[in-house]
């Protein structure tokens, strides 16, 4: 195989078995890798009802055909279960160099299964494959657990959250990257698997040496001329977002009970620029190098929080002290909790107690020892305002919303409605051509022709997933420049037509899965609070729901129809 490995590894940690298995040629061209590879191995291996953090469940690790490869920005893999939080079919994907290591072991899937009785940590180097005991790490955080296995590859591992079980744990890679949201740590907690360390050293073959070189290169000059990735992106990263979406009146504050922040000069980018002495950090294989690191002071070697993290923990619970948020965030980071759904959910919190939340890293601590009120709050926002009677919780399907209000984005409020995994951004970032003009500036105040575009970017989005290539590259680049590499890199031709669907595929497949574990029309929804008197109109809200299931080729109740499923080989 050219671009994939055609190695899948699976281990079950209940009884310490590893199989090496054939990856099926069929479902990797169907579904590419990555996101795509993951969701179909989980969807036939695993029932709607399975309890997440049971034995039963599983876990999947998957990379893509450019992970790894010489393509920009390819050193992302993939997590694939059924998220605790939200009960829905679950992708993350994360940077650094986690994914490159696993690709250069020969894997494109690593699917792990069971429960261990005591803590272990798995290790892969090449063809070698170790289950070893982890009690002298059950207990450490990120940081110091990442420090104690380094020597031997990659490290990814869980927090404390994760160990404990809590719905919003993240699993952290190279220190501060996340396979985000959802509570993939605390199925790891649940296994007993402390962390995976990854070292390999066989170079993803290429089928086109001539033509992956020719894609790559038009890839780097599109990338070199957009503004946004080669400009904003590398000199403040996404914290050059915070002004801009202040300007907008689409930066929620307060829990989203207001829709922009009277002391964002003092979280901006320019403000971090400005006031720290920082230096980008690049993921494996990236020009751009987003993150942003400290260099000296006295926050020396913290890194400085993505947007999202500056809103959760600033306007979002009225805060604007920089050095406490990007505290928080080197907490949560250790911890492996989620800083969107912490942050959310102690916003909610401070909704319903009638008063901001002085004291945020020690309610942090607590959510990540799972002890006191930090239990509730570990269990995501809809569990704490369900709990206290109040309808406060900004999410839907469970999954917090990000730091983006869709009153004033209506692509974005369909885009956060519709994503199979719940509250996201990252599922069709609306973003882009609402605000960003990327890439082409369209209406943010209106519905209109806004269903057939959300599902488009929801497929593209799911391909792109899959490859695994960094959300960014979509910045500069499109299906045409996406299709070009994945051919080049496997020998298999994909047109831009055939690119999307896939990512099509994908995304029917995700929404078999939560059909059959419970969903429907009803949780294709918004709080409450973001309708009716200057918000949104529910009328033209449910008009274009129909709208957007008639593009999918789904039923009124938005069910994949039999016609569509056979189109996508899906049937």
């Amino acid at each position: 195989m050219r671009g994939w490995t055609g190695k899948t590894i699976t281990i079950d940690l209940t009884d310490g078995r590893l199989a090496e298995t054939r990856s099926d040629p069929g479902i990797l061209k169907f579904f590419i890798g990555g996101r795509g590879l993951g969701v179909k191995l989980y969807y036939d291996l695993a029932g709607p009802d399975i309890d997440p953090l049971s034995p039963e469940n599983i876990l999947i690790f998957t990379t893509g055909p450019l992970t790894g490869t010489a393509a920009p920005m390819s050193g992302r893999h993939v997590m694939v279960s059924k998220s605790p939080l939200t009960g829905t079919i679950f992708d993350s994907s994360s940077g650094g160099f986690f994914g490159k290591e696993l690709k250069f072991a020969g894997i494109d899937a690593l699917i792990v299964k069971g429960a261990a009785e005591e803590p272990v940590y798995i290790s892969i180097e090449n063809d070698n494959i170790g289950i070893h005991p982890a009690r002298s790490l059950w207990g450490e955080n990120v940081r110091s657990c990442t420090d104690k296995l380094s020597s031997k590859g990659c490290v990814a591992c869980i927090g404390r959250a994760g160990e404990r079980l809590v719905p919003i744990a993240n699993v952290m890679n190279d220190y501060f990257h996340a396979c985000g949201r959802g509570g993939l740590g605390a199925i790891m907690g649940s296994k007993k698997l402390k962390a995976l360390v990854v070292k390999g050293d066989k170079k993803p073959a290429i089928a086109d040496e001539g033509k992956f070189k020719k894609a790559r290169d038009d890839a780097l000059r599109l990338i070199k001329a957009g503004p946004v990735a080669s400009k904003g992106l590398s000199t403040y990263g996404t914290s050059a977002l915070v002004n801009l979406m202040n300007y907008m009146k689409i930066l929620p504050s307060g829990n989203f009970q207001k829709n922009e922040f009277e002391m964002t000069d003092k979280i901006s980018g320019e403000f971090i620029k400005e006031n720290y002495d920082i230096k980008g950090h690049a993921c494996y294989n990236c020009i751009i190098a987003c993150k942003h690191v400290i260099k000296s002071g006295a926050l020396k070697g913290h890194e400085i929080p993505e947007y999202e993290t500056l809103w959760a923990f600033g306007p979002d619970n009225n805060n604007a002290d920089m050095d406490t948020i990007i505290t928080i965030n080197r907490l949560c980071n250790d911890y492996g909790i989620d800083t969107i759904s912490s942050g959310s959910t102690i916003a909610a919190y401070a909704e319903i107690v009638g008063e901001d939340i002085k004291e945020l890293s020690g309610l942090v601590k607590k959510i990540g020892e799972s002890e006191g009120i930090g239990k509730e709050l570990g269990l995501g926002s809809k569990a704490v305002a369900d709990s206290h009677g109040k309808d406060v919780a900004m999410q839907s399907k469970r999954l917090e919303l990000p730091g983006y209000d869709p009153r004033g984005l209506l692509g974005m409020a369909l885009a956060y409605a519709t994503s199979n995994r719940g509250g996201c951004h990252l599922r069709a970032y609306m973003v882009a051509p609402e605000v960003l003009g990327k890439p082409k500036k369209i209406d943010r105040m209106t519905f209109s022709g806004k269903a057939g575009l959300v599902q488009f970017f929801q497929n593209e989005m799911a391909a792109l997933d899959s490859l695994v290539l960094c959300k960014f590259a979509s910045f500069a680049m499109g299906e045409e420049e996406f299709a070009n590499l994945l051919s080049a890199a496997t020998g298999v031709d994909y047109s831009r037509e055939e690119f999307l669907k896939c990512g099509e595929r994908i995304w029917n497949l995700e929404r078999l899965f939560n059909i059959r574990a419970g969903f429907s029309r009803k949780d294709d929804i918004l709080p409450e609070r973001f309708f009716g008197s200057g918000g949104i109109n529910r009328a033209e809200f449910e008009k274009t729901l129909d709208e957007y299931y008639h593009f999918r080729g789904w039923d009124e109740n938005g069910v994949p129809t039999g016609e569509k499923l056979k189109e996508l080989d899906i049937i």
